[in-house]
Order: C-alpha cells, then sequence, then structure tokens
C-alpha cells in the first residue's frame, strides 16, 4: 500500500537499528485524531508490515502527550461522507452507517492488535479513548506516572463502548467495569502495581524507556518475531477473543444511537448548543461526584 500523504501523522525509519517511528503529530488537539489521520496511520503500519528489513514500530505521540482519541468536535462527522468529499454529517446516521463505520473501525484496531512486528508504545500526558485502546493493544509500553487514562467516551456514548474483550483481558474485570461504568480518568501509577503496562516510571524518562525497548526487541530474529506474533493472536483468540471485532462493532454502533431520559447528560445536543469546549466542561461538573469526607 502507497502511504498516505498527512503531516499530522509522521513515519521515521532507522533502518541500522530495524526500528520505524510513527508520531501522531497533532499536538493543538492533544494528537486527537480524525478518520483521515487513522488512515493514514493504518497505511504506516501497512507499510512497515511490508518492510522485511524493520521488526519493530515505536508509537508515540508529539509535544509529550500520546493521544486523546477520536476527535470529537463533531462525534457524527466520523459517521458522514467525508470519503467523498462531502460535509461531516450533523444529523444522527442511520443504523446500516454506523454498522459499515465501525465495522471498519474495528478492522484497525484488530490489524494492530495482530500486528505483524513488535509493537512499542511511548506513553505519555494522556492516554484516552482510542489512545487508550492504542496504548492497551501495543506489545511493550512504557507509561508515565503521571499519564491520565481511562474511557470519558462512555459518560455520553455509554459503557459499551470499544473494544470490550480487550478491556477484560488487559486490565482486568474489576478494572474495566470501573472504568467504563464510571468514566473515570485515573493515572496510570495508580494502577502501576497491576501490571498492565510494561514499564511504569517519571514522565521524563518515558522517551528513553520506550527506546530501550524498541531497540532490545529489534534485535530479536525477524522471522522469529512474526511466529511469535501470530502464535500470540492464536492464543489470545482461544482465551478471549474469539469473536472481538463483531461483538465490539455492533455494541458500539448501537451505542451510539442513545435516547437520554430528563437529567441525563446528553453530549451531542449540549455541543451543538454550547460548543465544544463548555459541552465537555458541563459534562465533567454533571459527572462529579465528591468523594465522601470519612476517615
Amino acid at each position: 500500500m502507497t502511504a498516505i500523504s498527512d503531516d499530522r501523522v509522521l513515519l521515521d525509519v532507522d533502518r541500522e537499528k530495524r526500528i520505524a517511528t510513527i508520531t501522531l503529530n497533532n499536538p493543538a488537539q492533544r494528537n486527537s485524531y480524525d478518520a483521515a489521520m487513522r488512515e493514514t496511520l493504518a497505511s504506516h503500519l501497512d507499510t512497515v508490515a511490508e518492510d522485511d528489513d524493520l521488526t519493530v514500530v515505536l508509537l508515540r505521540g508529539a509535544e509529550g502527550v500520546f493521544s486523546t482519541g477520536a476527535d470529537m468536535n463533531n462525534a457524527y462527522g466520523w459517521y458522514g461522507g467525508q470519503e467523498h468529499g462531502e460535509a461531516p454529517a450533523r444529523t444522527r446516521p442511520s443504523q446500516r452507517r454506523r454498522l459499515a463505520v465501525d465495522r471498519k473501525s474495528f478492522g484497525f484496531y484488530h490489524d494492530l492488535l495482530g500486528f505483524p512486528k513488535v509493537t512499542v508504545g511511548e506513553i505519555s500526558g494522556f492516554a484516552l479513548g482510542g489512545g487508550f485502546e492504542m496504548a492497551l493493544m501495543t506489545d511493550i509500553s512504557v507509561i508515565g506516572r503521571d499519564t491520565r487514562i481511562g474511557m470519558p467516551a462512555t459518560r455520553f456514548l455509554g459503557p459499551a463502548l470499544g473494544s470490550l474483550h480487550m478491556f477484560f483481558h488487559r486490565l482486568g474485570p474489576v478494572l474495566a467495569r470501573r472504568l467504563l461504568l464510571t468514566g473515570d480518568i485515573i493515572e496510570a501509577g495508580a494502577v502501576e502495581h497491576l501490571g498492565v503496562f510494561t514499564e511504569t516510571c517519571a514522565a521524563s524518562a518515558v522517551p528513553a524507556r520506550a527506546r530501550y525497548w524498541a531497540e532490545k526487541a529489534a534485535k530479536m530474529p525477524a522471522d522469529g518475531v512474526v511466529i511469535a506474533k501470530e502464535a500470540f493472536r492464536l492464543v489470545e483468540q482461544s482465551q478471549a477473543y474469539q469473536g472481538e471485532e463483531v461483538a465490539g462493532y455492533l455494541f458500539h454502533a448501537y451505542g451510539t444511537n442513545l435516547q437520554f431520559a430528563p437529567g441525563e447528560f446528553n453530549f451531542v445536543k449540549t455541543r451543538a448548543q454550547h460548543g465544544t469546549r463548555e459541552a465537555f466542561r458541563l459534562r465533567d461538573e454533571h459527572f462529579h461526584v465528591p468523594e465522601p469526607d470519612v476517615e
């Protein structure tokens, strides 16, 4: 596949070290991504997958932030006709459109999870929503203790959001339920003892430690890595991943068509009335519950 040109996703290749680095380069939006950025990311991953001289891909975000996930400035824009040059949709998409788009989205996550080269995540600042999913999908992940992680979009799209099988498999059922049922954003250091990530360290050490792991993995036999990755995929499918894409995209598609009862927070409606920034503030205000003052 020919790489798509988009300077919001950068590809750099170190052939001597056998490492490719892919950088989400949208720092003004905390490296959130739209459909075009994800297409470019997928294209770069295909380029690396087909290059026999590369063994490792290092995923990172520019300016100390991994990614805050999908760009929600126009939530329904993901379901519009952008691929045909049309204006993003401003009304609710049909269910068939949701299923078509979400099938493609979960195809991207499937390919990343089963990527034939070693994936190393350099995770700093924020890893939210789709950014959190990508961080969890990397084979080796280095994360700063103060990195904010979670799935806050569950607060306006519902808890059946994202790669549910992976959340339960990688996070464990207790933490997965907590993050999905509350939309909480937590610091990675709070779950360091659970071993969710390969290494948790000071924020300043993340780039060097991620590069260390990338160089370490790149010394492995390239054929052996590919064989191992396919073996890992089979083991995970036999344990928890069977039907992951089908379950994930079906529940996500249905979940984006929620009806809201009086008093429930409707992000899309609030954003249309007050703008994106104010909608996020009102969302956090709505969901805030003070901790009880107990000893």
